[in-house]
């Protein structure tokens, strides 16, 4: 159950994330009317972006039009895991929603991405992302039973941590818009990570709008510092299914010993439970709300005794014992907060570094652009 719900959190991480700050900028101002006309005068030099020569006629400043990023990234977040399906040898799925809750589940990554990006038209840039990643999940989670009509008992825990290998690819746009050194920009992309230990790529789409302003700092106009704020959100696929060898995750014996020791509990609570019901008189029995509670406690200790009656008997059928799950996650906070920096030396080499912090999200990237005119 642990290694399971390991391989479904890392998928969680969001290795596509990438952002390189230039932009198309319309110069205006009186003073900078000798800058508006040698633009005009000059010639743009390059095939794209489409409609770059018209556009670099009205005055327009354009990044040049080709470029690679190696960046660095390091993020934290919480995740939440609900609607937790199991069963074994193809056999029927049980819910243990109710009897497995997840106190706290986190992921940590470092990766390197690369991400080579074109200007199609002045105000769109077209990307691609190629990333690999070391990955970290810890996990603590409890399954629970239920003893009377509002006490339920914990009884067992674990807790548990691993480490994965990851490699991500994707596409990606950005949509911008650029007067007088300020802009606003849109970054989207999908993605697909590829974890060592899973059958078939998680899917992820992270959405990104910043607004910012560039200064010039130097003699020269195309020396640079620009700073941005925004946001981040991702979305990763929900649904997570797939089916594991027991012997995989656990050696037959042990698993076997926790399955009697698990059934064992699950009968001290049915008797719990019963005990409670049977000492009721017939009007507490007829109330709604001990029904409910009655009902609500009956269905996990079914579910509980459904999933181990069936794990015992794919134990002792004689063949290779396998379990079947699904289940959904989600970020616990799908936005946080971005702020940003870029120091452009020339229109070919910029660093820039950006965080994300607020929520259960923090996140740092940093990298190094060049960018060369096609």
């Amino acid at each position: 159950m642990k290694k399971i719900l390991l391989l479904l959190v890392i998928t969680s991480i969001p290795f596509s994330y990438s952002f390189a700050q230039v932009f198309t900028n319309k110069v205006v101002g009186e003073k900078n009317e000798e800058v508006i006309d040698s633009i005009k005068k000059s010639e743009y030099p390059y095939l794209l972006p489409i409609w770059g020569k018209k556009v670099h006629e009205k005055g327009f400043t354009l990044p040049l039009s080709a470029g690679v990023n190696l960046n660095y990234l390091w993020q934290n977040s919480d995740i939440i895991i609900s609607n937790l399906m199991v069963g074994f040898n193809n056999g029927p799925q049980y819910s243990l929603d109710e009897i497995v809750r997840f106190d706290d589940s986190q992921t940590e990554a470092s990766s390197i991405n690369l991400r080579p990006d074109i200007w199609v038209f002045p105000f769109l840039n077209v990307y691609g992302i190629f990333s690999k990643a070391k990955t970290s999940t810890a996990i603590n989670a409890g399954v629970w039973l239920p003893v009377d009509e509002d006490n339920w008992q914990e009884v067992t825990t674990f807790s548990t941590k691993a480490n994965f290998d990851a490699t991500a690819f994707g596409i990606g746009i950005t949509p911008t818009i650029g007067v007088a050194g300020g802009f606003f920009a849109l970054d989207m992309n999908c993605a697909w990570v590829d974890v060592d230990a899973l059958s078939k790529p998680a899917f992820s789409f992270v959405f990104g709008p910043r607004f910012g302003k560039g200064f010039n700092i130097g003699k020269r106009p195309d020396q640079t510092l620009t700073f941005w704020t925004g946001a981040f959100r991702l979305m990763i696929g929900s649904q997570t299914d797939g089916s594991l060898y027991l012997d995989e995750l656990i050696p037959k014996d042990q698993l076997q010993a926790k399955v009697d020791q698990g059934l064992d509990k699950v009968d001290n609570a049915y008797e719990q439970v019963d005990t409670w019901w049977n000492g009721l008189t017939e009007r507490e029995q007829n109330n709604p709300v001990n029904q409910a509670k009655y009902e609500t406690a009956n269905n996990a200790l079914d579910a509980a005794s459904g999933v181990l009656t069936n794990l015992d008997n794919a134990l002792n059928d004689g063949d290779r014992a396998s379990v079947q799950y699904s289940l959904q996650k989600k970020p616990k906070d799908m936005w946080n907060f971005i702020l940003g920096t870029q120091y452009q030396l020339n229109k070919h080499f910029m660093l820039r570094g950006e965080v994300g912090f607020l929520g259960s999200r923090q996140q740092f990237i940093g990298g190094i652009q060049y960018r060369f005119g096609l």
